[in-house]
């Protein structure tokens, strides 16, 4: 069985957030067990498995998403590196329907070698201040915003950008703030260098205590930026030591999430479900 680690959110290697792929021959996933046992050996903070479905469907391939811990609703970057494989080993030509537990979610890749995703845009729901929240974070936050039941996070406003990029938060107490995790976010200092916003993503509730670039979270951070800045068309950069670009493309109830993907390693798994 072939495994592959794929960088995404990136045009480099070694950068964006990677993830492990596996694509099943089989029209049946393999036992849970089993695949949160080949997530936990990858120990990154997604392994993406996906089988074929029948044509004629409203989906071509289910998707689901591990963390070395649990199983997850929704994943941006583990989604993309999933497309990127499809597309880059001649599984698929056109456009890509996923069935996953967050709905059916869409890959397009384009001549430029980007790829675009289609995800529900998640609600955004402003809640108080969690008292403990300023302690854990090391920061004063500007607003709190509760996510939709797919993410399970906080979205978490500062003050700048150099607040974002400084923390050293306690993830500890983090964990106890949300389903997930915390999103922080602030708007560019310097928006003509190609980013609109910087976010990073917090994440010990399912055992990942900073994503390198999250993509499901930008389906979040889309509609909060653009409500602020008065435009449907953004590029956020998560500002996490390997950083990466997504840009957003707010559509009402779907967001588009597009970046570019790299698979670094391609090998062979050797322990059968």
């Amino acid at each position: 069985m072939r495994i592959r680690i794929v960088d995404a959110f990136t045009d480099r290697p070694f950068a964006g957030n990677p993830a492990g792929v596996l694509l099943l021959d089989s029209g049946a996933f393999p036992d849970d067990i089993w695949l949160q046992r080949v997530a936990a050996e990858v120990n990154l903070s997604e392994t993406a498995f996906a089988h074929p479905l029948p044509p004629g469907g409203d989906a071509d391939w289910a998707l689901r998403w591990f963390t070395p811990a649990v199983e997850v609703d929704m994943c941006g970057h583990a989604t993309l590196a999933t497309a990127h494989v499809l597309h880059s080993t001649g599984r698929t030509t056109g456009p890509v329907r996923f069935a996953a537990r967050s709905g059916i979610l869409g890959a397009t890749a384009h001549a430029d070698g980007t790829l675009t995703l289609d995800f529900p845009t998640s609600a955004l729901i402003p809640v108080r201040i969690p008292d403990q929240i300023s302690a854990a974070l090391g920061a004063e936050p500007v607003s709190v915003h509760d996510t939709s039941e797919h993410l399970g996070d906080l979205l978490v406003e500062l003050a700048d950008e150099r607040t974002v990029r400084s923390l050293a938060p306690d993830v500890a107490s983090l964990a106890a703030l949300s389903r997930r995790g915390i999103i922080v976010t602030a708007a560019a200092e310097e928006p003509g260098r190609g980013y609109d916003f910087v976010s990073r993503n917090f994440f010990p509730g399912v055992g990942i205590n900073e994503d390198p670039v999250t993509g499901s979270a930008h389906t979040a951070l889309a509609p909060f930026w653009s409500a602020k800045l008065g435009r449907t068309e953004l590029t956020g950069l998560q500002a996490s030591a390997r950083t990466g670009l997504v840009h957003t493309s707010l559509r009402g109830e779907r967001t588009l999430l597009t970046g570019r993907a790299v698979t670094v390693i391609d090998g062979e798994l050797l322990i059968s479900p």
